[in-house]
């Protein structure tokens, strides 16, 4: 699977979700070692993690 980064790392306080591809700074260390499902598992996450970035920065 490709990886979802779009190299504009910034990564959330509180969270720790990067801003542009919501996952954390483990997951994108690890994304190139992980296996096809742990890829799967943390892709299928991210537009609800981005989501709610989203929302967070319009209050």
């Amino acid at each position: 699977m490709k990886s979802p980064c779009v190299e504009i790392c910034s990564f959330d306080g509180r969270t720790g979700w990067c801003r542009a591809c919501g996952r954390t700074k483990q997951e994108c260390r690890s994304w190139k070692k992980a296996r096809p499902h742990q890829q799967q598992k943390i892709a299928s996450d991210l537009p609800r993690r981005l989501a709610k970035l989203n929302a967070a920065r319009s209050d």
